[in-house]
Parts: C-alpha cells; structure tokens; sequence
C-alpha cells in the first residue's frame, strides 16, 4: 500500500522547506533508514529519512523548489502500483484548503467553526515578542511523535545559550534524544519541568537577551492556543483528621500522656516533621501530635523521647503499620508499549507452538569458538544466527500482515527484545543470516548498552521481520510473548535446564531448551509453523551445520 510522505519540520520553527538534493529518483528501491533527500530549512540543509520501504513512485517537489510543512513531498509503495487516486485526492484537498484559507482572509472575523484557524490567528496576534526574544516549541522527534516528556534540562534558567547546545533530553515514544538549540541567547523560561509531557508545538522553553522579562510572553502564549500542554495531575488533596474520628488508644498511667493520631491506620504528620523522622530512625506511630487536630510537627520530632514514649505505651495499643504508596507516571515508552501489545494481541489471532531442544551439542560447539582468542558468543547468538537461516526457507513466517496485503520478506531483520527500566525495546540485527556469530554478538552488546543509556535511535528499532525474546538468563524455563506487529511470529527462548532425559532407551543426566512461537494465524499455518521449528532444531542441536 503506497504511503504519502509529506515535507518534515526539521526544526521547531520550521513553517516551510527546500529540496536541497534528492538521493532517490522515481523508481528506486527505498529502505527504511535510507536518506530520500536533502532538505533546507530555515536553520540549515539536514538530511531526511525514509521511515518507509518499497519504490519511489512519485516526487512532489523538484530540486530547488519550496513547500509548506506537511504538504506532499513524496510517494513511496510497490513497483507499478497505482497512485493516481492518491495524486488526485491530494490535488483536490490542497484546492479545497487553498480556497478555504483565501476565504478565511477575505472575512474581518474568523468563523468560529474553523477552530484551527483561530488558534493560528490567536496566537499570531496575541503573542507580542520582544525583540531578540525566541519561543522554543516542543519538536516532533519522530514522524509518529505526538507529545514528549522532557527526561533532562541541560540548561536551567540564567544560563547562556549557544546555537547547537544541547537544551535537554527528551523522551519520545521511540527513544530519548537531544534536542539541540538553534538559538543563542540566556534561557529565560522553562515551560515543562522534567518528568512533565506535552504535545508536539507546545511551549518548552524562551530562549532571548538575558534580563528580559518574559512572563507576559510565557502567559499569552499558552492563553492563544498554541499550547496543547496536558493538564498535570492535582496532587491528591490532604484529609484532615475529624476530632470525632479521630482513634486513641485507651491511656494506662499516664493520664496528661498524649498519644498518636491516628485515623484508619494513617499517621498524620507534616512533610518536614516526616523527613526528620526518617532521618533520626523515629517511627512515627511512637510520636504524639500537637499541631492542629493532633498532627505530629517539627517540634513534636524535636521533643521526642524513646525512652518516655516506651514506657508511656506499655499495655497499649499502639498501630505500627501504615498504608503507603508512590505514584508512578505513565513514561512515553510505557504507554506506546501498552498501546502496542494490546493492539497485537486483540487484533492478530495468536496461537502457540510449544518445542525442547536438547542443547548438549550446541554447549560443546560454544566451548570450542569462545576457546578462540578474542572471540566470545553466546546462546543467544546461537539462536539469532539459527533463526535468521531457518527465516530464510520458511519465508511464510518471515512475513508480515498488512490490511490490503501479505508480505514475503526475502531479507531477514531479526529483532532483539531487550529489557530496559521503562519497559521493553526491540533493536534490529539487520541482514542477520548475512552476518557471522561474532558480528551478531558484538551488534547484541552494542544496543543492549544503548538499549540501557537511552540511546537507541528510531532506525535501530525499526524493520523487524522477526522477533526473539530470550529470558533464559534469568532462569525462566518456558514463556510466551506477544508478537511484534506487522512481523507473523515471535520466539520466546528459556533457560537451558539440567534434567533426566531419555537417550537410546537409557535415562541419562542431558541439557535441554524449551522455546515457544508464537504465530499470527493470518499468515502462519500450525503446519508452516511446525516446519520452521523443524528446521531450527537441525541448525541448533548441531550448530556447526550453520557454518557450512
């Protein structure tokens, strides 16, 4: 299915671009990560990729020629599709905008039906810059980005800025990357604090000559509409204990004692109060209040003494425990994981094949290549390389599921599931059948660190055409997972186990691997399924069959 490609905003106040060069002419083959053209900007000449395969069918701007952003730049699909639908409608609705557009102009009022407009017209009018003065908008990262969470300030307000310093990290749903300044100037103004999320062309940060008051600029920025920044969660408002519900324990010789607060299994305390608690090791249900409705404050910490409070609490009952929990916002990476798997799950009809291998020629195969200098593999990489080669005489299972199409990979981009603390993310191993053990062991290591400093860019998690996800090394025999969509299957590898086997009608000690595929029932026969795992154990239980 052909795919529009539109002119990119390559830089946050990017209205329009130039094609500078096209690497690509009509009818070369494109892949992912490849560059399509050289585009001008008002900042500067960047190289463009593609985010997607198949042959350049049409080019909507010549070399040296203008467009706005998000107007068509380019087709790409298969060779010979028809695109003359696609062309047409394009032509049409840019008539239809252009008409619209001039009638909005024409009017001394813009109609209120026409939202965007307004919001254009509103902020164009309402936000007076001072001179020098610059809006720094959230950018689109990616060409599916439409909100990011600010993970790091490199600059905090106060500090000179110079064009191509790198403002701060932010996190998209695919990645967290620099975002670099194309100003120079002081940091007059943070929009978003870090941890905080907006969408795409919300205020970030104001960038002009140091002493400027901006709190104007700030204000009518976000008043005029070109802020989508979402609203942040109100901090969950404190209860204040009743006098009638309050629950005393009843006192014992110690009648002018007085006791803890405590409601429901709660200790009402001041956060300073609770801070210095923590840090002299004071348990709090041992300390009685004397703030307001007998809420425990910095002098009650103060004036704490172990030594009265045992003995005033002797035959009573005191509560020790106290319901707790931290909140934990949802990161960009988590809630497109979610978004994902649940999607792949609801939408393609899994089903699951279920083999063990037995492992004792590939243990001795591994010994013999690491016992060569400088050289170390691992079973993953064992299962990468016999996977990648098995891909390719079972291209059914090497496919991928389109709504209008089933597609044959004849290239094989296999796919790493590696853990990360946000979540889960899949880095490529391109050409894997291609590659030699060593070469895929160094790719694993290299995203893996990536994978754990954040650095893993959008074109090294994308193109998979299959995916393996191995929780062996922390000793799960058996799992399943959800398949990475569009790919057909995914390969889940556990734990090589020691146990009792059978082997020439003898009950042995051997080592075995359990594996289970699940497979996309669109594209993937039980019986298609079963023969690619045929033909992935001859290739693991005698690994050096790979290397001929």
């Amino acid at each position: 299915m052909a795919e529009i490609i539109n002119m990119p905003r390559l830089s946050d106040t990017m209205e329009e671009g130039t094609v500078a060069t096209w690497l690509k002419k009509v009818g070369d083959k494109v892949e992912e990560g490849d560059i399509l053209a050289e585009i001008e900007t008002d900042k500067a000449t960047m190289e463009f990729e593609s985010f997607h395969e198949g042959t350049l069918l049409h080019i909507g701007v010549q070399e040296g020629e203008t467009t706005k952003v998000d107007e068509l730049l380019a087709i790409i699909g298969d060779e010979g599709e028809d695109i003359s639908d696609l062309l047409n409608g394009q032509i049409s609705e840019k008539k239809t905008e252009d008409k619209e557009s001039k009638k909005v102009e024409n009017k001394e009022e813009t109609s209120s039906t026409d939202e965007d407009s307004a919001k254009e017209s509103q902020s164009s009018e309402s936000v007076d810059l001072p001179e020098g003065v610059t809006v720094v908008t959230m950018p689109r990262l990616s060409d599916t980005m439409e909100e990011g969470t600010v993970a790091t300030w490199l600059k905090k307000v106060g500090d000179t800025v110079e064009e191509g310093d790198i403002l701060a990290e932010i996190e998209t749903d695919k990645a967290t990357m620099e975002f670099e300044s194309f100003q120079s100037g002081t940091l007059l103004h943070v929009g978003l604090q870090e941890g905080e999320s907006a969408k795409v062309d919300a205020l970030l940060a104001i960038i002009g000559p140091a002493g400027t008051d901006v709190s104007d600029v700030a204000k009518n920025f976000k008043a005029a509409g070109t802020s989508s920044e979402p609203k942040k969660e109100e901090a969950p408002k404190k209860v204040e204990p009743k006098q009638e519900t309050t629950s005393t324990p009843a006192k014992v010789d110690a009648p002018e004692e007085k006791q803890p607060t405590v409601t429901n299994g709660r200790v009402f305390v001041s956060p300073l109060a609770k801070k210095m608690a923590e840090e002299r090791g004071i348990n709090l249900s041992q300390v009685a209040g004397s703030g307001e409705n007998g809420r425990i404050v910095k002098r009650d910490i103060e004036n704490f003494n172990p030594a009265a409070s045992s003995a005033a609490s002797v035959g009573k009952f005191v509560p020790t425990g106290q319901e707790d929990f931290d909140k934990v916002k949802h990161s960009q990476m988590r809630k497109v994981i979610a978004k994902r798997l649940a999607e792949s799950k609801f939408t393609a009809p899994h089903y699951y094949l279920n083999v063990e291998f037995d492992m004792e020629n590939a243990m001795a195969f591994r010994q013999q290549y690491n016992s060569i200098p400088d050289t170390k593999i691992s079973f993953n990489d064992i299962v990468i390389k016999a996977c990648a080669l098995a891909l390719k005489k079972h291209p059914q299972v090497n496919s991928q599921w389109f709504d209008d199409r089933m597609q044959l990979n004849n290239h094989v981009h296999i796919g790493v599931a590696v853990a990360v603390p946000d979540g889960l993310v899949v880095p490529v191993v391109r050409f894997a059948n291609e590659q030699s053990l060593p070469q895929i062991g160094a790719a694993v290591k290299d995203y893996a660190v990536k994978a754990r400093n954040k650095k893993l860019t959008p074109q090294e998690m994308e193109g998979s055409t299959f995916t393996i996800s191995n929780l062996g090394m922390f000793g799960i025999e058996s799992f399943t997972s959800i398949i990475n969509q569009p790919n057909s299957a995914i390969l889940s590898v556990g734990a090589i186990v020691e146990k009792p086997v059978v082997k020439n009608g003898e009950i042995v000690v051997g080592h075995t691997m359990k594996l289970t595929m699940a497979c996309d029932h669109r594209t993937v026969d039980g019986a298609t399924g079963a023969e690619f795992l045929l033909t992935l154990k001859g290739y693991i239980e005698n690994p050096i069959t790979m290397l001929v």
